[in-house]
C-alpha cells in the first residue's frame, strides 16, 4: 500500500485530516476514504484502512470530550443499540467497487456540508429522542457505515443538530463513541469475512494519531479551525466529483 504513487504527500494530509476531524469529534473515515480515493487506493484496500484509522482517532477524540463532561450516555445508547449489530452485517457484505464509489460519494456530501457549518446552529431548545426513532436511525446508519468503511459520524452529528436532539459538544462526543463501536463492529465483520489488513496500515494509524490527539484536545477546549475545514471540505468536494465521475 505504501508503495501507492506520490505516498509522502498522502501522508503529510493524513494528520491534517484527523486533526480536523477529531476536533469535531469525529474519527475522520469520511476524509481518509476521500483521500484514499485520491491516491487511487484499491476499494478492499480502503474500507478495512479507514475503519482501523477511525477506532484510534474517534477513540482519542472520545476520550478529550468525555473528559471535559460533554458525553450523553442516553443520547448515545438510543443509537448504539441498533446501529453497532447492523455495522457488523454491512461490514459482511462486499460491494462492486463502481457502486461503493457512488455510495460513498453520496455520504462525502454529508461530510462536506458538515465542514461547511451548515448544521453548525446549535439551539437552546434540545428535544428528547424517542426510542424508535433512535433505533431506527442508529441501524440505517449503522448498516451503511460497515458497508462503506466510515464511522457514521457525519451523518449522526447533523442529525443531533437539525433535530435538537442534543448541543454541538454533546454531538461530538454522542458521535465519537458512536463512530468508534461502529467502527469495531464494521471492522470485525470485515475480518470475519476474509478481508486482511496489510502490516503497513500502522504506520498510517501513527501518522493519524499525531493530528488526532491535538485535534481532540484542542477542539474540546474551543478552537475555532474554520479556515482549515474549509481547504478540507474542498478536497473532499474533490473526491467526491472523482468518484461519481471514475
Amino acid at each position: 500500500m505504501l508503495e501507492t504513487q506520490n505516498i509522502s504527500f498522502f501522508l503529510m494530509l493524513l494528520p491534517i485530516v484527523s486533526f480536523l476531524y477529531a476536533s469535531v469529534g469525529h474519527g475522520g473515515a469520511s476524509g481518509y476514504l476521500a483521500l484514499m480515493a485520491l491516491f487511487s487506493f484499491l476499494p478492499e484496500v480502503m474500507k478495512p484502512t479507514a475503519l482501523l484509522l477511525n477506532l484510534f482517532v474517534a477513540g482519542i477524540s472520545f476520550y478529550y470530550y468525555y473528559k471535559e463532561g460533554f458525553f450523553n450516555k442516553k443520547l448515545f445508547f438510543s443509537f448504539a443499540l441498533t446501529s453497532i449489530p447492523l455495522a457488523f452485517f454491512g461490514g459482511t457484505i462486499d460491494i462492486d467497487a463502481s457502486i461503493y464509489k457512488k455510495i460513498l460519494a453520496v455520504l462525502l456530501v454529508f461530510a462536506i456540508l458538515k465542514m461547511l457549518n451548515v448544521f453548525g446552529k446549535e439551539s437552546e431548545k434540545i428535544n428528547q429522542v424517542k426510542l424508535w426513532h433512535g433505533l431506527l436511525v442508529g441501524g440505517i446508519i449503522g448498516f451503511f457505515s460497515g458497508l462503506i468503511g466510515i464511522g457514521g459520524g457525519i451523518i449522526l452529528t447533523p442529525l443531533i443538530l437539525l433535530l435538537h436532539w442534543g448541543n454541538m459538544k454533546e454531538a461530538a462526543a454522542v458521535s465519537a463513541l458512536f463512530i468508534w463501536v461502529n467502527s469495531a463492529a464494521g471492522l470485525v465483520g470485515q475480518l470475519s469475512s476474509g478481508v486482511q489488513i496489510e502490516s503497513d496500515t500502522l504506520v498510517l494509524v501513527g501518522v493519524a494519531l499525531i493530528g488526532g490527539v491535538f485535534g481532540g484536545y484542542l477542539g474540546s477546549k474551543k478552537i475555532n479551525n474554520q479556515s482549515l475545514r474549509y481547504m478540507l471540505a474542498f478536497v473532499l468536494v474533490i473526491a467526491c466529483v472523482k468518484l461519481m465521475f471514475t
